[in-house]
């Protein structure tokens, strides 16, 4: 996917973070757009940067661990234009989340089930998912 400064559109990236049979979800902090909401962790592709770079880097800046990437899943746009790749990445399991409170309020470890039955998930999650539940692409490890 061409970043943003390729397109003249906002683009961003999405980490899928797993641990067992739970995925990371953040709640959103009140500084940054959409506050108090939840989804998984990611944010904006910078000029210059590829997908995968980008995906480490949010990483580490919300929840201070470093990523590596495992491969991309998905593409969406959302509602409001920006152009997101869905990625999933290893963090490794003596990593402890050291979350960044200026972008992420609280941090939870919840089933797939768990995450679609939050009320308040970014609309552009649950889309993800329900692209997942539709066979669109496979989420390894998904129950």
């Amino acid at each position: 996917m061409p970043t943003s400064s390729q397109t003249g559109r906002r683009a961003g990236v999405i980490a899928l973070i797993r641990r067992d049979q739970k995925w990371l979800v953040i709640r959103r902090a009140a500084t940054v757009e959409a506050p108090g909401t939840c989804c998984f962790a990611g944010g904006g592709i910078e000029p210059g940067e590829s997908e995968s770079e980008a995906v480490c880097r949010e990483v580490a800046e919300e929840l201070g661990v470093q990523a590596e990437p495992v491969g991309r899943l998905w593409e969406s746009t959302t509602s409001w234009g920006v152009e997101l790749a869905w990625w999933l990445v290893s963090v490794p399991a003596s990593s402890r989340i050291n979350a960044n409170p200026y972008e992420v309020a609280a941090v939870y470890w919840l089933t797939l089930a768990e995450i679609l039955a939050l009320p308040d998930l970014l609309s552009s999650n649950r889309e993800f998912l329900d692209a997942w539940r539709q066979g669109a692409f496979a989420l390894p490890g998904a129950e």
